[in-house]
């Protein structure tokens, strides 16, 4: 798939408001400074499409994009950071939540994991989350241009026998990519294109 148009289309924290368009949307969502915006950015050609930070927490609000003016690219807040109140935390994961479980259109989730750390709480409870509700998502290893293949293999493998060892039968599907050489790019752009094809004939 060629990215050919990418537009900002709202921001609010109601999934009721989100667009009434039936078109399949994807979510992208991850702890902050994972490098979700740096990602999407990377994704869609566009270089300031979503907004980067160096301050933790800059995504706030249920962000679409419409791409190709057939599917929407979803930008949620990242969780995790540390710089936002506790209630405005609650407060995000309330409508995170309610996006996730209502709304119709998401056909899947991407689980943004930093792939120089080792397995964090807060993302594997995520995923737990995930996949109690039966929400489709992949992991997509972020930063994979700050490692050497054999630490990013070794990396991966510490992710798949931790999960296999809670309740995952195995670990979950997962891309690896880096916004800086474009890693990942044509492999996450591709898997999104046979989703919307089979949307479309199921339609």
């Amino acid at each position: 798939m060629k990215i050919k148009t990418a537009d900002f289309v709202t921001s609010n924290t109601d999934v009721s408001k989100c667009p009434k368009e039936q078109l399949p949307e994807y979510a992208f969502i991850g702890r902050s400074n994972v490098g979700k915006s740096s990602l999407i950015n990377m994704i869609t050609g566009k270089s300031k499409l979503a907004k980067t930070s160096g301050k933790p927490g800059k995504t706030q609000l249920i962000n679409h994009f419409k791409i190709n003016e057939n599917w929407f690219l979803v930008d949620l807040p990242g969780y995790g950071y540390a710089q936002v109140s506790k209630s405005k935390r609650q407060t995000f994961q309330e409508f995170i939540k309610d996006y996730l479980l209502l709304r119709q259109q998401l056909i899947c989730t991407f689980v943004l994991i930093d792939s120089r750390l080792e397995p964090q709480k807060i993302d594997l409870e995520f995923m737990e989350f995930l996949g109690e509700n039966s929400i489709p998502f992949y992991i997509v290893f972020t930063k994979a241009d700050k490692l050497k293949l054999s630490e990013l293999n070794k990396n991966i493998k510490v992710y798949d026998k931790v999960m296999t060892k809670s309740s995952w039968e195995s670990m979950p599907p997962h891309f690896i990519t880096s916004a800086v050489d474009t890693t990942g790019k044509e492999a996450l752009l591709n898997f999104i294109d046979d989703l919307n094809q089979k949307v479309a004939a199921q339609s």
